[in-house]
């Protein structure tokens, strides 16, 4: 059990409304931050759909379903998570966005020991930390996508997290029924310092014409048991967000594994962005008209 009762989600796109529905399937009460009104209809839309998909794979009953609808409320005014006791920012991955919203809600929110959580992949939680009047209630909690599904949170205190704040964060985590591992606050944390290199070793060999985006996938499939190949793996982290860990991880480390390779630029300036955008390494366009 955990002693945070009052959620806050700020960002409603794919993770931020992923982890608003697993916030709300726990019983707790959601309030979801959104920019416009369009943006938050769009994120109430998309929470409905998974539920909805949860329900038809029997995962959920319907009585549940319509109990986590109801524990969810959107807002486009920040000054409404003043009474948040733990508030999750869930927007795009841009350190400057972040450390203005970080700020805004170390003002707004009343109680002095509700957390601060970011769910950034790649910016150092203690940069995002120093944005605020308290950085010992900052801490970084990274879900994974789809969050729903994926078991796993990543715990990353910076210097100036206090232990009350960690332990109460785990805590939390466990109570949405998710595994916590602590980690450092260092670029890519622990998955993305090891996932990343891979990914980017593909898009290389693509890149290269050593081999197909489909025969690479399919060689880690078949021949290491993967149950997704690296490519179409990196289309579905969305390759934006490929790129922005690679650049942070690079600009941390001066590692040339970590460097983003020019097609991977050139597919992000493109909006080849993967799955989200219906084409990336692999073409996703047929089946979004089906779904």
């Amino acid at each position: 059990m955990t002693n945070i009762g009052r959620i806050g989600v700020v960002g409603s796109g794919i993770m931020g409304s992923g982890i608003a529905e697993i916030c709300a399937r726990a019983g707790l009460d959601v309030l979801v931050g959104e920019d416009s009104r369009e943006a938050a209809k769009a994120g109430k839309e998309r929470i409905a759909r998974s539920l909805q998909r949860a329900v038809r794979a029997g995962k959920l009953t319907e009585a549940a379903e319509a109990g986590a609808l109801r524990s969810i409320r959107f807002t486009t005014e920040l000054l409404d998570f003043a009474d948040r006791e733990l508030v999750i920012e869930a927007i795009p991955e841009r350190e400057d966005a972040k450390c203005g919203l970080l700020a805004s809600l170390d003002k707004i929110i009343a109680d002095p020991d509700a957390i601060l959580a970011t769910n950034t992949s790649s910016i150092p939680v203690m940069k995002l930390a120093m944005a605020t009047g308290g950085p010992h209630r900052v801490i970084g909690m990274h879900f994974f996508n789809p969050a729903p599904v994926l078991s796993l949170v990543e715990l990353i205190p910076c210097l100036l997290t206090s232990e009350e704040s960690y332990q109460r964060a785990e805590e939390f985590v466990a109570a949405l029924g998710k595994t916590a591992i602590r980690c450092q606050d260092r670029a890519g944390f622990v998955v993305n310092a090891l996932l990343i290199p891979y990914l980017l070793a593909a898009i290389r060999m693509a890149e290269s014409g050593f081999a197909s985006a489909t025969d690479i996938d399919t060689g880690m499939m078949l021949g290491c048991g993967h149950p997704m190949g690296p490519l179409r793996l990196a289309d579905l982290i969305g390759l934006d967000t490929v790129q922005a860990i690679a650049v942070s991880m690079y600009r941390e480390y001066k590692e040339p594994l970590y460097a983003a390779p020019p097609l991977l630029q050139r597919m992000v300036d493109a909006g080849l962005l993967g799955k989200k955008t219906g084409r990336g390494f692999h073409d996703y366009s047929e089946p979004a008209r089906k779904g």
